[in-house]
């Protein structure tokens, strides 16, 4: 069974609604999938009541009941770096444990995917301890890439695949979220592909999240790569 990182080149640029969308699209395809967010920062409140945004999406928008305690391993209520949010409640995260928690959920689902937090550099431990990447690297699984459109995204992108490459992290594509359709944005995305012709998704821009139900990911190059992977390795 193969299962993959949902990883970003910063924070904010659309691996929550990817994440989403992918599991859905699998869940369609008959696939047993799980989503897993090792650790996710920033509780909000609203009518009296806290939440996670990032377990709160997969719960809303999954075809399949989800099993609270498979989703997360660590929720800090600030919204910062993990290892600063971590130390402000007095804890420290356990990467072992995520490990072991990332072996376990393989074990019960056809796809677990599971999402990064902020760019591949960000600390879960410290001083000078464990990142995102030494995390990925551990588990021995692939990543799918999500990207902005806009000014700066091909600095970003390329420095983030070769971070991925450089460890010999397989990376089964891209994901250009947020587009407006702009020419520079086409240039952006042209100029990225032409230095890496990964498989691909471009998502537009949307206007509120419950659009991310509308958009046909199954038609992308992105998508043929993942299940044809999933069904050739089931």
């Amino acid at each position: 069974m193969q299962h993959f990182w949902v990883v970003g080149t910063d924070t904010d640029v659309g691996k929550t609604i990817v994440t989403t969308m992918l599991m859905c699209h699998l869940q369609k395809q008959g696939l047993k999938v799980s989503p897993y967010k090792p650790v996710q920062t920033g509780e909000v409140y609203e009518n009296g009541r806290g939440y996670y945004h990032d377990t709160a999406m997969y719960e809303k928008y999954s075809l399949q009941k989800l099993q609270q305690e498979h989703l997360n391993s660590y929720s800090f209520r600030e919204a910062a770096s993990p290892h600063f949010a971590a130390q402000l409640e007095g804890q420290q995260i356990d990467v072992n444990e995520l490990l072991l928690r990332i072996q376990l959920l393989q074990a019960s689902y056809d796809v677990v995917i599971c999402e990064g937090a902020g760019g591949l550099f960000v600390p879960f431990t410290a001083p000078h301890g464990m990142t995102l990447l030494d995390v990925i690297v551990s588990s021995k699984l692939p990543v799918v890439l999500v990207t902005r459109t806009s000014l700066g995204t091909i600095n970003h992108t390329l420095l983030t695949i070769d971070a991925l490459r450089s460890r010999e992290v397989d990376v089964l594509g891209i994901v250009f979220n947020g587009n407006t359709g702009s020419s520079m944005e086409q240039d952006n995305i042209q100029t990225i592909l032409q230095y890496h012709p990964l498989p691909n998704a471009i998502i537009p821009k949307l206007q509120n999240l419950s659009q991310l139900m509308d958009y046909a990911m199954t038609h992308t190059t992105l998508f043929e790569r993942l299940f044809n992977y999933e069904t050739s390795i089931n």
